[in-house]
């Protein structure tokens, strides 16, 4: 609710009329599972108001279905894990407006023991008006966080695996993190690659250093005399594939997500306006300069 309808909710509670007002008549309620959703309409509308689904596709299908039949026109349920997620798409799909309620909203309340009850009291307070709906964006943008997500899971992966290689080239008493920023430069990449490639020479290694890199080529071979070992120099070797591998995906991910934006449509310059007029004279003097109108682009990123 707004401020205004709780406003008023709160002038009712305080007069001598204390009933609620019905909001949504036309309400059910699912309680989402992961093996099953229970859901549950009017007593007035079914024989059998509560009915449990099972998750596949067709078994939610049938749920809308019966929702129709039912003649409900609103559902709220909880956003529990990612399974509302199918359950959101095909209700909306099916001409349903779908209310997603954050749990924490009825979680503290007192006397449901069982889905079925659960269910029932989401009913009951959506019909009232008393749950907040929760904002899901478009699919446009949905798509495109999905791409932007799976990117940051594999930038993280990809740290992940040099932290790795630090420690497998620390354990060796390859002292690289001292004269070097980063392994995953330039210089760092091409000095682990010439190790795994059997390089064991500390000049010859450091003589692969980039004109940029601030420490000297007699600096980095010194950091580069280590203890050799092969169980470390495998676990070097398979944490620069996870780390090529990561760098492979991240780049299919850019590839995939500027295939997208090229496909949307150019909306910058079809802005919504929305004027702001000025009270009197005198306040639109002392604006100035400032503009009268917010304009609100139709479309961001």
């Amino acid at each position: 609710m707004n401020r205004k309808q709780r406003r008023e909710m709160t002038r009712k509670i305080q007069s001598e009329d204390i009933r609620l007002e019905v909001v949504h008549c036309d309400a059910a309620g699912i309680d989402i599972g992961n093996e099953s959703h229970y859901v549950a309409v009017p007593p007035a509308r079914d024989s059998q108001p509560v009915r449990r689904f099972g998750c596949t596709t067709a078994e939610l299908k049938e749920m809308a279905v019966w929702l129709k039949q039912c003649a409900i026109r609103t559902v709220a349920m909880q956003s529990t894990g990612v399974y509302w997620i199918a359950v959101y798409d095909i209700l909306e799909e099916a001409g349903l407006e779908v209310y997603l309620v954050n749990a924490r909203d009825t979680k503290n309340l007192p006397g449901r023991k069982s889905d079925v009850q659960e269910s029932q009291w989401l009913m009951k307070l959506h019909t009232y008006g008393l749950l907040r709906n929760s904002f899901r964006p478009s699919q446009e943008i949905r798509t495109m966080r999905t791409y932007w997500r799976q990117r940051n899971d594999l930038v993280r992966a990809a740290g992940r695996h040099i932290q790795r290689m630090q420690k497998a080239l620390t354990q060796m008493n390859i002292q690289l993190a001292n004269v070097l920023s980063d392994v995953s430069g330039m210089t760092g990449q091409a000095i682990v690659k010439a190790i795994l490639a059997g390089e064991r020479d500390p000049y010859q290694l450091a003589a692969l250093r980039n004109w940029r890199v601030k420490a000297s080529e007699e600096e980095i071979a010194r950091s580069l005399e280590g203890n050799w070992q092969n169980d470390l120099l495998f676990v070097l070797q398979q944490e620069q594939e996870g780390y090529e591998f990561c760098q492979k995906q991240i780049a299919e991910c850019d590839q995939r997500l500027q295939q997208f934006l090229q496909q949307l449509d150019d909306r910058s310059h079809a802005p919504f306006c929305r004027k702001k007029s000025a009270r009197n004279g005198s306040e639109r003097k002392r604006r100035g300069t400032r503009h009268s109108s917010t304009c609100v682009q139709n479309y961001f990123v």
